[in-house]
C-alpha cells in the first residue's frame, strides 16, 4: 500500500474520527517514523534513567550500605517495572496492529481491556511484596543492610499502583504515535524525582527512604497528569469508554499472547541482577553488589537511548504489519538498527574514557571512595557490549510488534538466564578472575544473545517478504 493510499484512507477516516497528526507519521514514510516517534522517547527515556542515576548519587553519600540496600531492593523494583511495560507492549503491539487495519473501535476495546487488566494485577503484586518484604531481603542474603532494604522496599512496593498506571498510560499514548506526550509525562515525573530526593533524603533527613517516597510523590503526580489527558481532556486519538465493558477473549490472548512474554523477558532481567549479585557475593562481599549496583545504573543510561528507539520500533511493526506493509516492517528495523549502533559506539567509546571522572561522581563520599577504582573497572569493560546491544533490543522490539512476543522472550532467556550467568561463573571461578571476570562473564553473553535474536529476526522478516 503506497503512502498516497495510505494518506486518502485516513482522509476519509477524519470524516468520522479525529485524526491525530502522529496517526499520519505512522502511514507515512517509515525512516521519518522512527526518527519522530523514536526521538521524544530517546530524551524522555534518558531523563528517566538520569533521574536513576541522580537517585543513585544522592544515596551514595549515605554510604556504601544504603547502595547496596537499594541494590537488594531493585530487582523487585525491575520486576514491577517489567510487569507493567509488559501489559504496556502487550497492548500498545495490539492497538498498533488494529490502527494499521483501520479498526479504530478494536483499539479502543483494546486500551480499556489493558486498564481494567492493570487495576488488578497491580493490586496483587503490591500487597504480597509489601507483606513479606522484610523475609524476602532476609532471603536473599541482604545480612546488615536488611532493616534498611525493607524500609526503602515498602515505600516503593506500596506505590507500585502509581508505576503501573504510569508505564502503561505512556505505553498507550505511544501506541497511537503520541511520542511527545510520554515524552513529556516521562520527563516531568523524572525532574520533579530529581528535584525530590536531596529534600526527603538530607533536608528532612529521611535517609534512604526518603529517596523511596520521592519516587512514589513523583509518580502519584505524573499519574493525576496522565489520566488528565486521558479520561478527561479526551483530545487523544483513541477514547474509553468503561460503561459496557466486559471482558472478550480475543482481546485478552491479544494482549498476553505479547505482553506476558515481555513481563517474562524483562522478569528475567530482574532474575539475572539477582543472580548476579548471589554470584557476586560468592566471589566477592557487598561491596561488590554496591559496584554491581551503581555501575548497571550507568550502564543503563548508556542504553536509554535504545529503549527510546525500541518503543518507535514496536509501533511502526505492530502498525506495518497490520497494513501488510512488510518492506516498510523490513526497512524500519535495519534502519532502526544502524541508528542504534552509531549512537552506542559513541556512547561506548566516552564512556570508557570517562569512567574515572563518572566513578568519582558517584563514590566521592568517605564511606564509599574505597569501591571508586572497582566502579571504573566495571565501567570499561561493560561499555564494550554497549553497540552489540541494538541487535539484541531492536529485533525483540520487531517480534512484540507483529505480536510474536514469545520469540522475544525465548531470546532473552538464553541469554540473561543461561548465558550471562554461566559466563560470569565459569570467568570468576574456573579462570580465577573474581570481580573482574563476572564483569567479562556479563559482557560476553550479552553479545552471544544479541547475534542470535538479530539473526532470528531477519529469517522471520525474510519469510513475511517471500509469502508477499
Amino acid at each position: 500500500m503506497s503512502n498516497a493510499d495510505n494518506a486518502r484512507i485516513y482522509d476519509q477516516m477524519s470524516k468520522d474520527h479525529k485524526t491525530t497528526s502522529s496517526m499520519r507519521v505512522m502511514a507515512g514514510d517509515p525512516r521519518e517514523a522512527i526518527k519522530k516517534l523514536g526521538f521524544p522517547m530517546m530524551v524522555g527515556m534518558l531523563v528517566q534513567t538520569l533521574y536513576h542515576l541522580v537517585d543513585t548519587f544522592w544515596v551514595s553519600g549515605l554510604g556504601a550500605d544504603a547502595l547496596a540496600a537499594v541494590g537488594f531492593v531493585f530487582p523487585f523494583f525491575f520486576v514491577i517495572i517489567a510487569l507493567s511495560n509488559g501489559l504496556g507492549i502487550g497492548a500498545g503491539s495490539a492497538i498498533s496492529r488494529r490502527l494499521g487495519l483501520k479498526d479504530k473501535r478494536g483499539a479502543d476495546n483494546v486500551a480499556v481491556h489493558t486498564f481494567i487488566l492493570m487495576l488488578m494485577i497491580s493490586a496483587i503484586f503490591t500487597v504480597t511484596l509489601y507483606i513479606f518484604a522484610e523475609q524476602i531481603f532476609t532471603y536473599i542474603g541482604a545480612g546488615r543492610t536488611t532493616e534498611m532494604a525493607t524500609s526503602y522496599g515498602r515505600i516503593i512496593f506500596g506505590g507500585s499502583l502509581l508505576l503501573f498506571f504510569t508505564n502503561v498510560a505512556n505505553a498507550i499514548l505511544r501506541s497511537e504515535g503520541d511520542s511527545r506526550r510520554a515524552m513529556n509525562a516521562m520527563v516531568f515525573g523524572s525532574v520533579l524525582n530529581i528535584i525530590l530526593d536531596p529534600i526527603f533524603i538530607y533536608t528532612l533527613n529521611m535517609g534512604v527512604s526518603g529517596a523511596a517516597w520521592a519516587t512514589v510523590l513523583s509518580m502519584g503526580i505524573t499519574s493525576i497528569l496522565m489520566g488528565r489527558w486521558l479520561f478527561f481532556k479526551k483530545d487523544t486519538y483513541l477514547e474509553f469508554d468503561f460503561r459496557d465493558f466486559s471482558f472478550e477473549k480475543d482481546i485478552l490472548w491479544d494482549i498476553f499472547r505479547v505482553g506476558f512474554p515481555a513481563a517474562a523477558q524483562q522478569t528475567s532481567m530482574a532474575l539475572m541482577m539477582l543472580i548476579m549479585n548471589v554470584i557476586i557475593i560468592a566471589a566477592s562481599n557487598t561491596d561488590g553488589v554496591a559496584v554491581y549496583t551503581v555501575g548497571w545504573r550507568i550502564a543503563t543510561i548508556a542504553l536509554a537511548p535504545l529503549m527510546g528507539i525500541s518503543t518507535a520500533v514496536v509501533t511502526m511493526a505492530g502498525y506495518s504489519y497490520g497494513e501488510g506493509s512488510y518492506e516498510k516492517l523490513s526497512f524500519s528495523h535495519i534502519y532502526s538498527i544502524k541508528v542504534g549502533l552509531v549512537v552506542e559506539t559513541a556512547i561506548a567509546f566516552l564512556t570508557f574514557i570517562l569512567a574515572p571522572q563518572i566513578a568519582y561522581v558517584f563514590t566521592m563520599s568517605e564511606s564509599a571512595s574505597h569501591i571508586t577504582d572497582d566502579l571504573i573497572l566495571f565501567l570499561r569493560i561493560i561499555c564494550i557490549f554497549y553497540p552489540t546491544v541494538s541487535l539484541g533490543m531492536l529485533s525483540s522490539s520487531l517480534f512484540q510488534g507483529v505480536g510474536k512476543g514469545f520469540n522475544s522472550l525465548v531470546a532473552t532467556v538464553l541469554r540473561a538466564l543461561i548465558f550471562v550467568p554461566i559466563f560470569a561463573i565459569i570467568f570468576a571461578f574456573n579462570f580465577d578472575m573474581g570481580l573482574t571476570g563476572i564483569w567479562w562473564g556479563m559482557v560476553v553473553g550479552n553479545i552471544m544473545g544479541s547475534i542470535i535474536i538479530f539473526v532470528w529476526a531477519r529469517l522471520y522478516v525474510i519469510r513475511l517478504l517471500r509469502n508477499e
